[in-house]
């Protein structure tokens, strides 16, 4: 499974930007599909997930309320979006997926494949 996540820029506190996260090869075994992001300096940590089948969704409390992941199943992306952005959540921006069939939200050792990240900075 190949994953392309893109859409990061610069972007002022408030604002709003969507991310997108192509995923390819063989996607029918992965079962659920995450957001991570990692702060210089700061360890990586969860923002949302989302499952392909059902579309369940969850979300860390820091991004609840303001960001949204989706999916669409037809074109094997899923999707983050932002809105009410914060200095804070300047990051790189991972999107991973899991062969596991998990209870609720993924760890990032749960994941079994990543992409390469996409930068977000979000000015004051």
């Amino acid at each position: 499974v190949q994953l392309q996540a893109f859409g990061g820029g610069l972007v002022q506190a408030g604002g709003s930007l969507r991310l997108s996260c192509a995923a390819s090869g063989r996607t029918f075994s992965t079962y659920i599909m995450g957001w991570f992001r990692q702060a210089p300096e700061k360890e990586r940590e969860f923002v949302a997930a989302i499952r392909w089948s059902g579309g369940s969704a969850y979300y860390s409390d820091s991004v609840k309320g303001r960001f949204t992941v989706s999916r669409d199943n037809a074109k094997n992306t899923v999707y983050l979006q932002m809105n009410g952005l914060k200095p804070e959540d300047t990051a790189v921006y991972y999107c991973a997926a899991s062969r596991a069939v998990l209870p609720g939200s993924p760890k990032d050792y749960d994941m079994n494949y990543w992409g390469k990240g996409t930068k977000l900075t979000v000015s004051s």
